[in-house]
């Protein structure tokens, strides 16, 4: 009898080791990749909008179509803050030392895909700011088996995050 329980304990260990951690390692690795890909697509996005001084639906477009191709779904923060031209009117847009502070307006995501479905290009200029933070929304083979396995707790878990910004560096040219 004591015989036969130690084989079915060694006959589980040796399944688990076999199949369950190579299947772990293997999710994980996966996540990686698709992190990297996600990061990658969030970095040339936002260095396309910083350096043309323009944010386009078809660039937007594109860059969800680039993350939704890692087989995930993801929920993108989008936030642009455009520099008033008319802090203070003491000196001029050229000249940077102004007197008293630079104010931004902001636009988040919502808006920003209005603007966007209404114009089809948002025109940035010089000093703009421009940020994107991404998370995905679904769960990942990894983080199941982390679930299970862990017994990590919450649904706010997210594997696979990436964001980047900028200040815009060129105004952007307004052609409709």
């Amino acid at each position: 009898m004591g015989d036969s329980f130690i084989t079915i304990i060694a006959i589980f260990l040796a399944a688990v080791l076999m199949f369950v951690f190579p299947l772990m390692s293997m999710s994980e690795r996966t996540d990686d990749v698709s992190e990297l890909a996600v990061q990658t697509a969030t970095t040339e996005f936002i260095d396309k909008v910083r350096t043309t001084g323009k944010l386009t639906l078809e660039d937007y477009d594109k860059y969800v179509s680039t993350l939704t191709s890692t087989g995930n779904s993801f929920d993108i923060d989008i936030e642009l803050q455009l520099l008033d031209e008319n802090p203070g009117v003491k000196t001029t847009q050229a000249e940077m030392t102004k007197i008293g502070e630079n104010l931004y307006y902001n636009f988040y995501t919502s808006q920003v895909e209005q603007l966007l479905k209404d114009n089809a290009r948002i025109t940035l200029k010089e000093g703009d700011r421009v940020a994107v933070t991404v998370k995905n929304t679904n769960q990942t083979i990894s983080q199941i088996l982390k679930k299970f396995f862990y017994q990590i707790a919450g649904n706010d878990t997210y594997q696979i995050t990436a964001q980047h910004a900028g200040i815009v560096t060129a105004t952007g040219t307004q052609r409709y």
